[in-house]
């Protein structure tokens, strides 16, 4: 989500918002899109002990969520544990954004970003943080905040996500660099402890291409998928309207990922609005696997374009999924979104 976007919704008035509807489709009958309604930013991935979790923004922006199943159709009407809600005061006690689970030496972190509420310029102050659960169950546990992460320089960031690559821990996050006339861009480095960087990171990509500034100079939302000898970093960009796209970076499986050089740029958008299809802004997505083992894209999309005041007022941007395929360069194909219906 772009900074000037997320001043103007920080800014306004109470968010006029329900409480998010969820999917009424039975497991049974398979994945039918959209998959789960009112969940932006959705973060979905099958772990080692067989479940698949699901997390992702609220229309409140004012609590972090979890939900699991074991099949991916079942995340649609999974019962939703909320982890842990906004502070009353000080620097988490604004709205929540995009937060992702990850396994980190042995305990659960969930990352997310905030800013403080209250008005004024601090309301600006986006940040990321993480909470911690006490235990091994995410679903049961004790979650508690953890910090903020560091990074190398402070400034409003946000969307980091974590992966492990050739026994190396990275973390992946957008962030806005002084003396960089965008709204943010993406940075890389290895990840020392759960809030510390182990080296000084590696600034990925800028947007300038014409598809990731419209409305705002945004890259951001990373997820980086490891297939046929390469790595892949799709990210999203422009305005969180119907221009919001996804575009990738790629390089070699044994390439330096700290090296800017290494990574290949796509000239154009790799997955974008199908009005034919009515989706419309397609973006900030993760990768996992079917049951039969399927690469599979989740993404959020609004079925219309059409929105009345700021986009991140309207509350449905619902949690879409569908099977991807690769090229003869081992490259993805996402195709374009498929429309409402079966997947």
């Amino acid at each position: 989500m772009d900074i000037i976007s997320r001043r103007l919704f920080l800014t306004g008035a109470a968010v006029a918002t329900a409480l998010p509807a969820l999917a009424s489709t039975p497991a049974a009958k398979g994945i039918i899109n959209p998959w789960v309604r009112q969940r932006a930013d959705a973060q979905v991935f099958r772990h080692t002990d067989g479940w698949y979790y699901m997390t992702g923004s609220v229309p409140g922006y004012d609590r972090l969520v979890l939900r699991r199943s074991r099949t991916l159709a079942g995340l649609s009407t999974a019962t939703e544990r909320v982890l842990w809600r906004h502070e009353k005061t000080g620097p988490m006690s604004g709205f929540l954004w995009a937060p992702e689970l990850h396994l980190i030496d042995g305990k659960w972190v969930m990352y997310f970003a905030a800013g403080p509420s209250g008005g004024g310029e601090d309301v600006f102050r986006i940040r990321t943080y993480a909470v911690v659960c006490d235990g091994a169950d995410p679903m049961v546990g004790k979650w508690s905040v953890l910090g903020q992460l560091q990074t190398a320089w402070d400034s409003f960031n946000l969307d980091s996500t974590v992966f492990e690559h050739r026994g190396t821990r990275y973390i992946c996050w957008a962030q806005r660099e002084e003396g960089i006339d965008t709204n943010s861009n993406l940075y890389l480095a290895p990840l020392k402890t759960a809030l510390t960087l182990g080296a000084k990171p590696a600034r990925l990509t800028v947007p300038t291409l014409d598809w990731e500034i419209r409305g705002f100079k945004v890259a951001e939302a990373p997820a980086f998928l490891a297939r046929n000898g390469q790595v892949f970093i799709t990210y999203s960009a422009s305005a969180t309207d119907e221009r919001y796209c996804m575009g990738m970076l790629s390089a070699r499986d044994d390439a330096n990922l700290m090296d800017p050089a290494v990574w290949t740029k796509g000239q154009q958008p790799v997955f974008q609005s199908s009005p034919e299809n009515k989706v419309f802004g397609p973006g900030h997505n993760s990768f996992t696997v079917d049951e039969k083992g399927r690469d599979m894209l989740v993404y959020h999309g609004r079925d219309y374009a059409a929105i009345k005041g700021d986009p991140l007022f309207d509350p449905n941007r619902h949690t879409r999924v569908q099977p991807f395929t690769f090229d003869a360069d081992g490259s993805p194909n996402f195709g374009v979104p498929l429309a409402n219906g079966r997947v």
